[in-house]
């Protein structure tokens, strides 16, 4: 950031202060305040459906009564907290960009690039005036395409813009030498969701495809193409694809670091898997010269390259089309924004009718620039006393880790030690980065959304590709601030705890119990993330990041032996007829779940407000804690959606995020008087024991 700019910031800031106050609270998961001194302010308490009971559906009983209250909008594929933390941070975010664009500040400056990328998202009818017009020089560069040596060249060509073609690439650190970073390949290229997509027999599975390859066919038919020919170039497209997706790994089979881990001299894995893709001399169009590669999925770069040998150019060049406009689709207004809705957004995820303009604006913003906003943001909205809570948070559910590690009777002493030192080395990133990143460089006009979007994208590729041969940034963050999520990074061996997570919609911080909030922010996040540093995945990484193993073969044993159990069972969730939760893949996250609700718990127990056992509103401290947990994933979601979900997603269903992990936990079973037999019960033995 400028010396400049973050003047100015400071005096937006300062300007912006009554006008956004008055948007605080604009958005509530109750109709009155969260004060926890009566019922009608208790979120907790007004939440549930007390027509359900806990022991048999407690994820209805917790959440049921919002969700009854507060059915899906029409522009949305779900419904719930993280929605409505967002609508608030939404009306924020609008009133910063309203202000930017009236100020008509210095060029080059963050509030000018603020203003003119709202205004230009903004203007719809110059988007829908130009239509393919931004896309112009890189369609020519595909019209120009002769032979499959073309294709490849043009896909590289692409990649900058965030168009990835045929496969995946970029620079990200080594996982075997977190201090360096690599050029890194993987599959990809694929234009639905996930490789499932293409073979799932379920009913609307194969629905989907039916309307991905209509889809295919009027955007060729957009791009000048008569309807027959259009029908047959994307069948064309559509079986080029599906034989990309049979040489790609599942989704289960990508969360093994191990086995997605090859390393390779650009020139040797040219000879021995891609001899249609020359490495050394594509990446150098990138100024990357790189000693070795780390490819993920080997056996899938030879297949594409047998793929690229046997598929008519022909069809390489409308592929390669059909990837370019898809990217950009939805910033080029008309027919293709309307394309683009229909079948991302209608189809695969069910939503009746698009979202409003402004947020649409907001959301292309957050991808192109977010970080310039978050320093706003946290400016208002993240104060240092609330930072100062959660990052106590942290210090207490690590301190509950490192006891439970201590109490395991099936970990050695040796890799408990081990284990300590990782717990100990974990970095927490609380709220907001200590320092910003500086995008003085990336060029914001008024030409059209979609140009900006594309500046934006060379922007973020180039400054990926800076950090090669350079020494590791471990400051830098990969979410904004005001992004409703959180993440653990096992080559940096961090948590990253935006300061948007924390937020209960409708109310003060300092309003919020610990019960409340060890199970909201406590369970479901700070001690989920920290969880997967000790996943399935997570585990295989040592206390510097590093891909290494650090456990004795009986303890990885006896860990894989537990494991199985949860993947066992959430493998047994059926959440849609024919369609059940993928235990196996998403057993990371539920493991980080199960973990989460433990070190919450533990740490809760030291608290004041578990000690003295006061009941609020007819609940136990306790209960209140389950609730809380219950609380971070309150969400329904449309059939389209939850499909979607099963088949790509890594995360289990929100309701099954609560049901799932609870039901392993004799406390919970206790607190809400859960016996032998009901759905929410679990015996003893077939409980999952992990941490």
């Amino acid at each position: 950031m400028t010396h400049s700019s973050n003047g100015l910031l400071k005096i937006w800031i300062a300007r912006l202060v009554v006008f956004l106050s008055l948007l605080t609270g604009s958005s509530s998961l109750s109709a009155e305040s969260t004060s926890t001194n009566s019922t009608a302010g208790d979120i907790l308490a007004i939440n549930r459906d007390l027509s359900v009971d806990p022991t048999v559906d407690f994820f209805d009983y917790a959440n049921g009564g919002w969700l009854r209250r507060n059915p899906i909008p029409a522009s949305e594929s779900n419904w719930g907290i993280g929605k409505v933390v967002q609508d608030e941070i939404y009306d924020r975010l609008r009133l910063i960009n309203e202000t930017a664009a009236q100020s008509k500040a210095t060029i080059g400056t963050s509030a000018r690039k603020i203003g003119d990328f709202w205004a230009t998202a903004m203007d719809t009818n110059l988007a829908t005036r130009l239509g393919l017009q931004p896309l112009q020089v890189e369609l020519a560069r595909i019209e120009a395409i002769g032979t499959v040596a073309d294709a490849v060249e043009v896909s590289f060509a692409l990649r900058p813009l965030g168009v990835n073609a045929f496969l995946s690439a970029g620079v990200g650190q080594d996982q075997k030498q977190s201090d360096v970073m690599s050029v890194q390949l993987g599959q990809g290229g694929l234009g639905l969701p996930d490789r499932d997509f293409y073979f799932n027999p379920e009913k609307g599975v194969a629905k989907i495809r039916e309307e991905y390859l209509a889809h295919l066919t009027r955007e060729l038919g957009f791009l000048g193409r008569p309807v027959r020919e259009a029908r047959r170039m994307a069948k064309r497209v559509m079986e080029f694809e599906t034989k990309l997706a049979k040489v790609s790994r599942k989704l289960e089979d990508l969360r093994d670091p191990e086995k997605n881990y090859h390393k390779f001299s650009p020139a040797e894995f040219t000879k021995k898997y891609t001899p249609q893709i020359a490495w050394t001399r594509h990446l150098e169009s990138y100024s990357l010269r790189p000693e070795y590669v780390i490819v993920g999925q080997p056996e899938f770069f030879k297949g594409l390259s047998e793929l690229l040998k046997r598929t008519p150019v022909q069809t390489l060049q409308e592929y390669l089309r059909l990837q370019l406009v898809g990217e950009y689709s939805e910033y080029l207004g008309g027919q293709w924004e309307q394309e683009s809705f229909l079948f991302y957004h209608q189809v695969l995820q069910g939503q009746k009718e698009r979202r409003p303009q402004w947020k649409r604006a907001l959301d292309a913003q957050e991808s192109a620039m977010g970080m310039v906003l978050g320093q706003l943001f946290v400016a208002e909205y993240f104060p240092e006393p609330t930072k100062k809570r959660y990052v106590e948070l942290v210090n207490a559910i690590r301190e509950a880790y490192s006891e439970r590690i201590d109490r395991l009777d099936w970990m050695s002493a040796e890799t408990k030690a081990k284990a300590r030192e990782k717990l100990a080395s974990l970095t927490a990133k609380v709220g907001y980065p200590d320092h910003w990143k500086d995008y003085s460089s990336l060029q914001i006009g008024t030409d059209s959304l979609a140009a900006n979007m594309m500046n934006a994208a060379r922007w973020h590729f180039q400054e990926m590709v800076s950090k090669f041969g350079k020494p590791v940034d471990r400051t830098e963050w990969n979410m904004t601030p005001q992004t409703y999520n959180a993440y653990y990074e096992p080559a940096n061996n961090e948590i990253v705890l935006p300061a948007a997570i924390f937020s209960v919609p409708g109310g003060k911080d300092s309003d919020l119990d610990d019960a409340l909030v060890y199970g909201y922010a406590g369970a479901s996040t700070i001690g989920h993330e920290i969880t997967h540093g000790f996943d399935d995945e997570g585990r295989k990484f040592d206390a510097k990041g590093n891909l290494t193993d650090w456990w004795t073969k009986d303890d990885a044993a006896q860990f894989q032996k537990r494991a199985a159990v949860l993947a066992t069972q959430f493998s047994g969730y059926e959440p849609l007829p024919g369609l059940h939760i993928n235990g196996a893949a998403s057993l990371g996250e539920n493991l980080a779940d199960y973990g989460g609700l433990l070190l919450g718990l533990d740490a809760f127990k030291k608290t004041e407000q578990y000690r003295n056992g006061k009941a609020i509103n007819g609940l136990t401290p306790i209960q209140r804690y389950f609730l809380g947990y219950a609380l971070g994933w309150l969400t329904h979601q449309r059939e389209e959606s939850l499909r979607q979900h099963l088949l790509s997603d890594v995360h289990a269903p929100a309701k099954w995020r609560v049901l799932g992990p609870l039901s392993n936990i004799p406390e919970f079973h206790q607190a809400f008087g859960v016996s032998v037999g009901k759905p929410m019960w679990r015996p003893p033995e077939a409980q999952v024991k992990v941490w």
